[in-house]
């Protein structure tokens, strides 16, 4: 692998950074030839309304019952569509009969999920996570079962040859295999899940980011809503940049080291 193609120079801090200021002089310049702060609002404009907020506490207050309500979604989602994406993968048949069932999981609209758990399950924090965990575990199923069909095959043939037990062939063998996909659907999952937990919670919760929204919207306050949407927004690029791409980096090690020695 040359230097120049080294996936480790797209996430350096100092490309991020002048990308990040780049995309908010875009939106300066926007804002300045709109000259209408109802409609685009300048980033220092939302940046006041930011802090305002924040020194109330309503910005912390909202901005966690959203984590909470995403952390929740994505560790269901992610916890049981891995599961089901690792049997479909190493069991063709049970796939073939389960496959109808993850295609139209996949294709029911999000808001038509939402409002059937609403209804089913009334207006609660249990209907709000599941509705949302359904939205995504079908994506994560499909990601993991390309994952296991994609593996090395004769790396597992020879673990068995050694007498490795099959636990040990699942963790030793295929999923250091699947880092790469595990890694995908985390990052697509944290990207869906909060943009429908948003929705949840502009339909039918009485406290987030979405709810805040929602009131802000009525209001036609367009500088809040983008000060509560771009605070989540900002929340979710710290976990991108610090926790994702940083666990990445330690899952797919091996194999950067392995295409060094080669």
């Amino acid at each position: 692998m040359t230097q120049g193609s080294h996936p480790e120079q797209a996430r350096h801090p100092g490309v991020i950074a002048v990308s990040l200021i780049a995309l908010i002089a875009f939106w300066w310049l926007g804002a300045w030839g709109m000259a209408d702060p109802s409609v685009l609002p300048s980033p220092a404009e939302v940046w006041r309304i930011t802090l305002r907020e924040a020194a109330s506490g309503a910005l912390w207050l909202h901005t966690s019952a959203t984590l909470a309500r995403v952390a929740a979604a994505f560790a269901l989602a992610m916890t049981i569509g891995t599961a089901l994406g690792v049997l479909l993968g190493l069991f063709p048949r049970l796939n073939r009969w389960a496959d109808p069932w993850v295609v139209v999981f996949l294709n029911v609209p999000a808001l038509v999920v939402i409002v059937l758990a609403y209804l089913w399950l009334g207006l609660n924090e249990f209907a709000a996570i599941v509705a949302v965990s359904v939205n995504k575990t079908a994506m994560v199923v499909v990601n993991i079962r390309e994952g296991v069909r994609a593996r090395d095959r004769k790396l597992g043939e020879m673990a068995q040859v050694f007498g490795m037990s099959r636990w040990h062939r699942l963790r030793h063998v295929l999923w250091p295999q699947l880092a790469p996909f595990v890694s995908a659907s985390v990052r697509n999952g944290l990207a869906v899940i909060w943009k429908i937990v948003l929705v949840v919670e502009f339909l039918g919760r009485s406290n987030g980011v979405g709810f805040q929204i929602h009131l802000y919207f009525q209001l036609f306050e367009t500088g809040y809503v983008m000060a509560y949407a771009l605070s989540f927004v900002a929340v979710m690029l710290l976990i991108e940049y610090l926790l994702v791409q940083s666990s990445e980096r330690r899952a797919t090690r091996w194999r950067v080291q392995a295409a060094g020695a080669t």
